[in-house]
């Protein structure tokens, strides 16, 4: 198939590898398979500079994330790296393949203005903040262009993520643990709150429709690296006994990853989507594979999940309906530099509009989408309970054709 593509079926490719994260891992996966040859000379070149691109970003934010680690440990802050690098080598065989935008650190609620004025000292400026999660980027207008996607930004962000209250679900700080990590010692999730924390950052991407096919694909990695370790699928299962989400989004990332890359999870792991309601079961089966396969910036399939798991809450009804119609505009998607020039001003004010127009013609074309999706799926819902049987996910009645897997990957 990949011989016989034509130059424009690659290029309109190579956009969905570069906005779904995979472009690296293609690479990587081609040498690996010694199917490079397979691959246009102009596409080979164009990825190999991808890949020194990304070589050299991913080094500079390695030396960024070691220093501000230093100046934590130096004020003896508690905190651990999220995500990112610890990823590997289990989710990631090597960083720079891994499409990394940012920096997260879990904070305790205690240490987080001191860390907050760490960041402020080294020219970081408070983003936004949503929750107990605080966003900081450095001034500088990113090119908005794809072609510089794998390249070194003039803005940095980084993510403080402060941690629950003791009596709440959540990674502890307390059971970190160290690892040397590019020749640096730093503390890191232990493992079995690293893997539950990947499975419910990936579930809260689906759930908002924001998630990239790499964050599926890291998930399936890191289940076939500990796959035969039936003492770590023990431990999964007694640290989520009482944790209503990690069940849920294992039971739903594991369904959908499942649905898209075939067979790959163990008992223990298969037992979380048993636990998943039919409803829940169903939409995972009718449409994996559009919320997958989707281009940027995806669509609203989403909400007809978070609509099934909302039956009878308010609040998330609520929320749903926020979500399809947003009521702020998207917060600055930069900041000014100090003394930034009247045409560097005019420039960052066209790119926030641009911006805003492109989000009001997402929510304008899929909310249209996301109503005639749900007329048909009710239909389809009404279908299945007429039918007065127990529904499996894997014979479900067809609502829409389904894509092939990624067997390449």
């Amino acid at each position: 198939m990949l011989q016989g593509l034509s130059r424009s079926q690659w290029k309109n490719l190579l956009h969905w590898l570069d906005v779904s994260g995979l472009a690296l891992y293609f690479l990587d996966r081609m040498a690996a398979r010694h199917r490079l040859h397979w691959l246009p000379v102009w596409v080979e070149d164009r990825l190999n500079e991808n890949l020194a691109d990304n070589t050299q970003r991913t080094h500079a934010m390695q030396d960024e994330c070691i220093a501000i680690q230093r100046e934590f440990q130096s004020k003896q802050l508690s905190y651990l790296l999220l995500k990112g690098f610890s990823l590997a080598p289990s989710s990631v065989p090597r960083s720079e393949l891994r499409s990394q935008l940012d920096l997260d650190f879990l904070i305790a609620p205690e240490d987080a203005e001191s860390a907050r004025a760490i960041l402020e000292k080294r020219g970081y400026l408070p983003h936004a903040v949503s929750g107990r999660n605080w966003e900081f980027k450095t001034p500088g207008m990113p090119s908005g262009s794809l072609r510089d996607l794998y390249k070194e930004q003039p803005s940095r962000c980084v993510e403080l993520h402060l941690e629950a209250p003791a009596g709440e679900a959540g990674p502890r700080i307390a059971n970190a643990e160290r690892r040397i990590i590019h020749g640096f010692e730093m503390p890191v999730l232990a493992s079995v709150d690293l893997f539950l924390g990947q499975a419910v950052h990936l579930y809260k991407h689906i759930s908002t429709g924001s998630f990239r096919c790499s964050h599926l694909l890291e998930f399936y990695r890191h289940v076939r690296a500990r796959h035969d370790n039936t003492l770590f699928w023990k431990e999964i299962s007694q640290a989520t006994a009482n944790n209503s989400l990690a069940r849920l989004s294992l039971g739903v990332v594991t369904l959908l990853a499942e649905r898209v890359l075939g067979r790959f999870a163990p008992g223990a792991l298969i037992a979380f989507t048993r636990s998943l309601s039919v409803p829940v079961q169903l939409w995972v089966a009718q449409y994996a594979s559009r919320c997958t396969y989707a281009g940027f910036p995806g669509n609203k399939l989403h909400l007809l999940l978070q609509r099934e798991l909302a039956q009878g809450n308010t609040v998330a009804q609520s929320s749903i309906r926020r979500s399809l119609l947003p009521r702020r505009l998207p917060p600055p998607i930069s900041h000014a530099a100090p003394n930034e020039p009247a045409s560097m001003r005019l420039r960052r004010s066209l790119q926030q509009w641009r911006f805003i127009f492109l989000r009001l013609r997402f929510h304008a074309i899929e909310g249209l989408r996301y109503a005639w999706e749900l007329r048909r799926w009710q239909q389809y819902l009404r279908q299945v309970s007429a039918q007065d049987r127990e529904p499996r996910v894997t014979h479900a009645p067809a609502l829409g054709t389904q894509n092939k897997g990624m067997t390449i990957l």
